[in-house]
């Protein structure tokens, strides 16, 4: 899916119109809509601040909405293989099923994306046994990494942290 897709799918998720989406982002009334539907048929391209304002009302991290290409079966055969390059995915058949697999043996990248699979695995797992609903697991999706507990390393910290720990550090240069 592109950018595009991906607002219009979410937007929908949330039941928002494109009105009302556009309005929020900060487009006029009168035009709110048909801006929406330029950026979600893709005429358009949202502009890194436009991505993040819109997954902000989305409540989503702006990750979800910057996605490769998946917007047809070619787009997505040529993203695996790319996946299957940089971070290590191999398919495999076990048990007559087709399965992806991340190979941390194959690199640094390939072990973090590991990582990160093998903590999505159990959250999957847990919607799909009924342990938390759909919203649950969408908001742990959606906002990723922010509410996976396993991925300390994935965390960065605040701007306000981030804008003290400078203050303090150029506060000790000075003394």
């Amino acid at each position: 899916m592109a950018i595009g897709e991906r607002i219009r799918f979410i937007r929908n998720l949330r039941g928002m119109t494109q009105k009302y989406l556009g309005t929020l982002v900060g487009f006029p009334e009168k035009t709110a809509d048909i801006r929406m539907a330029q950026y979600e048929a893709g005429t358009r391209t949202p502009k890194e601040e436009l991505t993040k304002a819109f997954a902000n009302a989305l409540e989503v991290s702006p990750l979800a909405l910057n996605i490769p290409d998946t917007d047809s079966y070619l787009g997505l055969m040529h993203t695996l293989f790319s996946l299957e390059d940089r971070y290590g995915l191999t398919i495999e058949t076990r048990d007559g099923e087709v399965v992806f697999h991340i190979d941390p043996r194959k690199g640094k990248d390939a072990a973090r994306i590991s990582e990160m699979v093998y903590a999505w695995a159990p959250v999957a797992e847990k919607y799909r046994t009924g342990e938390i609903s759909k919203d649950e697991y969408d908001k742990w999706r959606y906002y990723y990494p922010e509410y996976d507990a396993t991925q300390i390393a994935a965390k960065v910290p605040s701007q306000e942290l981030s804008d003290a720990m400078v203050k303090a550090f150029k506060k000790k240069l000075k003394d």
